[in-house]
């Protein structure tokens, strides 16, 4: 009987392994099916450098930014703060939830907005928003602070 099992977990053993193998060429062979200019934009660069006194080719962010005019409180939270202050992310007060900002604005918004700029703990400077304004983190501190109230 016991020769049995170890035939069968061999078996059993062989069979997971090639589904284990499928599964894996499943994934890259989706890829296959991608167009080429699918896959030069899956893998196109986020960014360029620029060096000091050469012309750059492609426009900053920040300048982009500012041909726009000033962004809105809530499309700041929603392009830059939502991913973790909707849910908390290490420890950020959550949007909507009165009590994790409370003792944020008992500090007063200079605090508040000294974070935000600085950083504080998890949270990077500016809070991934490299190209807002300190008028557009004030928008996004007031919208979340007045829907979380």
């Amino acid at each position: 009987m016991s020769s049995l099992i170890k035939i069968f977990s061999r078996k059993l053993f062989t069979l997971m392994s090639i589904a284990g193998v499928a599964a894996l060429m499943s994934s890259t062979v989706s890829a296959i099916g991608q167009s080429p200019e699918d896959i030069t934009a899956r893998v196109a660069p986020i960014g360029n450098v620029c060096i000091s006194g050469e012309e750059c080719e492609v426009s900053s962010a920040a300048t982009v930014a500012a041909n726009d005019g000033p962004r809105s409180g809530e499309a700041i939270y929603n392009q830059f703060c939502t991913a973790c202050h909707s849910v908390g992310v290490a420890g950020a007060p959550k949007f909507g939830n009165a009590g994790d900002w409370a003792p944020r604005v008992a500090k007063g918004f200079d605090s508040m907005m000294t974070n935000a700029i600085n950083g504080i703990n998890a949270m990077p400077p500016l809070g991934t928003c490299t190209t807002c304004s300190d008028d557009e983190i004030k928008g996004a501190i007031e919208y979340m602070v007045d829907n979380s109230q």
